[in-house]
């Protein structure tokens, strides 16, 4: 499990540093990390739509970005589904 927890900072990271604050991910960041970190995972990615409605259901306070923490709800949701436990 420490390994995955590597990776997945380690993605954040290096996707986050791409424009703007290196803390966050921006719009397009989370665009760019979902299509091509989990494609099987989120369907129809290429999407606007399907990213602004991810987008605005994970950022909490509404400002643009994704923080590690609000991005770790969608981790936590993919992997509850992925593994069954989604109702």
């Amino acid at each position: 499990m420490e390994a995955a927890i590597n990776t997945l900072v380690n993605q954040f990271k290096t996707f986050a540093g791409n424009d703007g604050s290196a803390d966050t991910l921006s719009k397009e960041e989370l665009r760019s990390l979902v299509s091509s970190q989990l494609p099987n995972f989120v369907k129809n990615s290429s999407d606007p739509a399907v990213i602004d409605q991810l987008m605005s259901s994970l950022d909490q306070n509404n400002d643009g970005e994704l923080t590690f923490i609000e991005f770790w709800q969608l981790i936590g949701r993919l992997a509850s589904k992925h593994g069954g436990f989604s109702q």
